[in-house]
């Protein structure tokens, strides 16, 4: 069969009536509970899951990839409204769609970051259909040495985030890291900084730093406050929502760059759409001409992000689908929904079962069109909860937060650990520390740690390994270059400061 043939095919698959209908319900299922902050993608598509085994295999992974790039979408909307991020992934877009909601622009915050997902995920799905093979076959070169080189490459850059001196940023990174090894040992099982905690056993949960990092610190942060931080009634109107050309002017090389990174990551197993995000945004900043704008309203920081979720989304399938290698939970819980239909995921699945992959490719585009249909009628709602005066809207935030952090482990502690990072949060906000650099190095310490003990048992504990492969070299160079870039800046600032 030809590429066209191939595209007609699944374009009859996905638009049949009945996967049409589980399209839509993933979608709808995945907006409200990515809008819902603490759920995540994870366990909404946990919740779902056992309603798979009814289904036929295609249905049942069009739902599940819906609730997957939904959760994306409805992520954001919290993120930019309350600065709770509705998943980890949206908790950067709170940098910046967060000032933007006080500034009175969340009607244009939501719009423009509803087209950046269209947008990224456009670009995700194209790479999906067109490149596959190559970008598998890419992947693949990637070892440990490799993995261990982007990730310190990325904690690194994700120092830039800080919008004061950059050795802020390092020791944000830093911490990050140190609550990231919180747990057992993944090579002896020993247990590390647990303080004689059961709970601890397992380490932090991603979810409980950051909502109380970004959610609980913003409460604390606006106790006092009685009057709502309302948007003009007019805010809700179409035209009050339409971008400014400077707006449109700013965003379509974040878009640009921001599919690129997340198309990258997201074929990278371990990677996906947080660390996507994360890199894009790290990336704006680098190139921006006025980076002092970052953290206090730039549309860059809201569109190179999500397009980067959004991207890594798509292109996340790429390695689960054509090598049966999930780079994620979620995606093995795609992978399970697959092998429990009695399908094996691997490089014949495209030759073998061509309705079922091509129809789960088009149906991705039949659902970023639904979305992008349900989400813009439905911001003039999400602006109006800006109105809603602050003692009545926090405490549900409260409770959200609760329920969203218990439902994830049913556990207690993890509800304890969220009040922790929530004063914790404050504290570094009250010193002017970002909290960004955190959490990404939250998230890849652990990686690190693990692709790095790796490399040196396959290098024979000879650290010049990461020096002999071309690759991770390269990465290591530019990683040297962009810390003394960002020294000899902050040196530099000093300096004129003085």
């Amino acid at each position: 069969m030809t590429f066209f043939d191939n595209i007609l095919l699944g374009l009859e698959t996905a638009l049949s009536l009945n996967n049409l209908m589980w399209c839509f319900v993933g979608v709808f299922m995945g907006t409200l509970l990515g809008v819902i902050p603490g759920i995540g993608v994870l366990a909404a598509i946990s919740m779902l899951f056992p309603l798979t085994f009814q289904l036929e295999p295609t249905a049942a992974l069009i739902m599940l990839a819906g609730i997957w790039y939904g959760t994306t979408y409805g992520g954001s909307t919290a993120s930019i409204l309350l600065n709770v991020p509705g998943t980890p992934s949206s908790a950067i877009t709170a940098l910046d769609g967060y000032p933007m909601a006080q500034q009175g622009r969340a009607g244009v915050a939501l719009l423009m970051t509803t087209f950046a997902s269209f947008f990224g995920g456009s670009v995700g799905i194209i790479l999906l259909m067109g490149f596959s093979g190559t970008i598998s076959q890419m992947a693949l070169q990637f070892s440990s040495t490799e993995y261990f080189a982007l990730m310190l490459l990325g904690l690194i850059a994700a120092s830039g985030m800080s919008n004061g001196a950059m050795i802020k940023g390092l020791i944000m990174v830093c911490l990050g890291v140190l609550f990231g090894l919180v747990g057992s040992d993944i090579y002896s099982g020993a247990r590390r900084f647990t303080f004689g905690l059961v709970e601890l056993a397992d380490g932090i949960a991603l979810v409980a730093l950051a909502l109380g990092l970004f959610g609980i610190s913003e409460v604390i942060a606006s106790v006092g406050k009685i009057s709502a931080k309302g948007v003009d009634p007019d805010a809700v109107r179409f035209k009050a929502m339409k971008p400014t050309r400077d707006d449109m002017r700013r965003s379509w090389f974040p878009m640009l760059r921001g599919s690129a990174v997340g198309s990258f990551f997201g074929t990278l197993p371990g990677t996906g759409p947080s660390i996507a995000a994360f890199m894009s945004y790290a990336l704006e900043r680098r190139v921006a001409k006025e980076p002092e704008r970052f953290g206090k309203g730039a549309i860059e920081g809201i569109m190179g992000p999500e397009s980067a979720n959004n991207a890594a989304d798509q292109t996340a399938f790429i390695p689960t689908l054509a090598l049966g290698i999930p780079g994620s939970a979620t995606m093995a819980l795609m992978l399970g929904a697959l092998m429990i239909h009695g399908i094996a995921p691997g490089p014949q699945l495209m030759s073998e079962q061509p309705a079922l992959f091509w129809g789960l490719v088009m149906s991705f585009w039949i659902g970023n069109l639904l979305l992008l249909v349900l989400n813009i009628p439905l911001i003039g709602l999400w602006v109006r909860l800006l109105t809603v005066p602050y003692q009545w809207l926090f405490p549900a935030v409260l409770m959200f937060v609760c329920i969203g952090t218990y439902s994830v482990n049913n556990s207690g502690f993890d509800v304890l650990l969220v009040a922790f990072f929530g004063i914790l949060g404050y504290v570094l906000r009250y010193l002017s520390f970002p909290a960004a650099p955190m959490i990404l190095g939250f998230v890849l310490g652990p990686l690190m740690e693990e692709h790095f003990r790796r490399a040196m048992l396959l290098g024979r504990g000879d650290p010049m390994t990461f020096l002999q492969r071309p690759i991770s070299a390269s990465v290591l160079f530019i990683t040297l270059c962009l810390l003394i870039w960002g020294v000899y800046s902050a040196m530099r600032k000093r300096s004129a400061g003085s």
